[in-house]
């Protein structure tokens, strides 16, 4: 099993930046994937952004140059860098990892993106 801290989120205006935080902790390490993803009001999970252990890197569509995402492997901590931030972006992240074929998910934080 695996237990996430995330934090970062809140209330921000259009155009503003936020830095969102995960720190895993569990039995499972080394992770070899972890990252975020986001659950608007139809409950949809969409992708964010992931990152590999040797750092390699996916981001959605919807957030590609506005968004970094970044590791820690030595503190198992995942961050999201949100520039630029839009009324679209709000809805519920959630952290992700994923190692040996298994999904395993945080509880998420909210982000709302509104003047």
């Amino acid at each position: 099993q695996v237990q996430f801290v995330e934090s970062g989120g809140g209330l921000v205006e259009p155009g503003g930046s936020l830095r969102l935080s995960c720190a895993a902790s569990g039995s499972i390490f080394p992770i070899d994937t972890m990252g975020w993803f986001r659950q608007g009001p139809g409950n949809q999970r969409d992708l964010v952004a992931t990152i590999t252990r040797a750092g390699r890197t996916n981001y959605g569509e919807a957030v590609k140059g506005r968004f970094t995402i970044s590791r820690d492997n030595a503190k198992t901590a995942v961050y999201l860098q949100m520039n630029i931030l839009k009324p679209e972006d709000t809805a519920v992240y959630l952290c992700y990892a994923y190692n040996r074929r298994v999904e395993y998910w945080g509880q998420g934080t909210q982000v709302t993106v509104s003047s």
